[in-house]
């Protein structure tokens, strides 16, 4: 007898075509320029990994004190990177998690009945409907649209929601359009979410790397007033390049967000998944992953301006305007569409990309390049693809 599982997981796990052409081209030993690369410690940054490995050496890891909120001394540790970037936030509105993905989870267990509605952006990062699939939620994606810079449709997000509409996800700047929210929109998001009792996630992991000064960003929610229950989350992985340490966090405020911290202590005290090892490591961590970050911002930015000045003057693609992140789009002609191009560039280019389709995008044809990469192979793949399509 063959067991029954969840109709949650009935995601198609079988490998696409530019995965299986991936690996044949790896098994033939070809050097493959991979322009995807979203893990940082893979990217050749230079770690300062003695003071790291320290930093977790500590005898308080010997004892194990949970607090579901997460230690007192992370939470301040969170607090002042918050003050730093001119965010009052005090540690009693802080709830630690293992990542910002069960950050996501806690949310939508806190906020949602079976059955109910998540507003979530589109173009935005694979991850939405898969973690809301996990608390058996529907998700209602809202457009961006891109007019030489991205906005969120305001008009068409009010639309979409129903009665059973719980929340409404923000990623801040976006990924992979690397878009921020506007003051403006924030005034309309605000006022809509007040009204409809909605709550508003969002997703900052990118904040700290936005390019140039820009006065009508929000770049966190955490700096605004707003007469509406928010939830603000981040974590090492993004702000210090670290995914391996595996904590993130989230920032409660607003009408209500007293119970609702309430009910994600109780939501984290059933799982207690932070380990005490990060948690005594997390202030010395956040201080050297400052070194990390500015490498990363610049390398973003340097890889960007080599991407443009590849595509300069052509007329038949185009390099998409973002305000920071990781990512870069670049919009190609149709004269196939985007998986055809991404096997094509994969198979007589050796150059690894990502199709927009990949990322919900709404119309053909885009590319999605990763900014992490490293500058010379960025350099010589972006060059290959210049070289391709023209």
């Amino acid at each position: 007898m063959n067991p029954r599982f969840s109709s949650r997981l009935q995601w198609d796990a079988q490998p696409n075509p530019l995965t299986q052409l991936l690996e044949r081209k790896l098994q033939q030993g070809a050097r493959v320029l991979d322009l995807t690369e979203s893990n940082p410690t893979r990217a050749k940054f230079d770690y300062p990994a003695d003071a790291i490995l320290a930093a977790a050496f500590d005898e308080s890891v010997l004892t194990y004190d949970p607090d579901p909120k997460g230690s007192l001394q992370a939470r301040e540790a969170v607090s002042e990177y918050c003050a730093k970037r001119n965010s009052d936030v005090a540690p009693s509105q802080i709830i630690l998690t293992a990542s910002t993905s069960e950050a996501y989870s806690y949310l939508f267990k806190l906020l949602t009945d079976p059955g109910d509605e998540i507003l979530v952006p589109r173009p935005s990062y694979p991850l939405f409907e898969y973690l809301a699939a996990m608390e058996s939620l529907r998700v209602q994606p809202y457009p961006l649209h891109y007019d030489g810079h991205w906005r969120i449709d305001v008009d068409a997000l009010v639309k979409l929601a129903t009665p059973r509409t719980r929340a409404l996800v923000l990623v801040n700047p976006n990924n992979p359009t690397g878009s921020f929210l506007k003051q403006d929109q924030w005034l309309q998001l605000e006022s809509f979410a007040a009204a409809r009792g909605i709550a508003i996630l969002s997703d900052e992991v990118f904040s700290d790397y936005g390019w140039g000064g820009d006065s009508s960003r929000v770049s966190s929610l955490t700096r605004v007033a707003g007469n509406v229950l928010r939830f603000s989350m981040s974590g090492l992985s993004k702000v210090c390049g670290l995914p391996q340490m595996k904590l993130g966090w989230i920032v409660a405020q607003g009408p209500g967000h007293e119970k609702a911290l309430t009910g994600l202590e109780w939501i984290a005290d059933t799982f207690l998944s932070v380990s005490t090892p990060v948690q005594v490591a997390l202030p010395r961590l956040l201080h050297f992953g400052m070194g990390v970050q500015q490498q990363i911002l610049r390398r973003t930015q340097d890889n960007f301006a080599r991407l443009r000045h590849a595509f300069d003057g052509e007329s038949a693609c185009q390099v998409l305007n973002v305000e920071g992140g990781w990512y870069a789009i670049l919009q190609i002609p149709q004269t196939r569409d985007e998986e055809s191009w991404c096997l094509a560039l994969l198979d007589q280019c050796n150059v690894r990309v990502q199709p927009g389709f990949f990322y919900d995008f709404e119309s053909e044809a885009f590319l999605v390049l990763s900014l992490l990469t490293e500058p010379g192979l960025f350099g010589e793949g972006v060059k290959r693809i210049a070289e391709f399509v023209r």
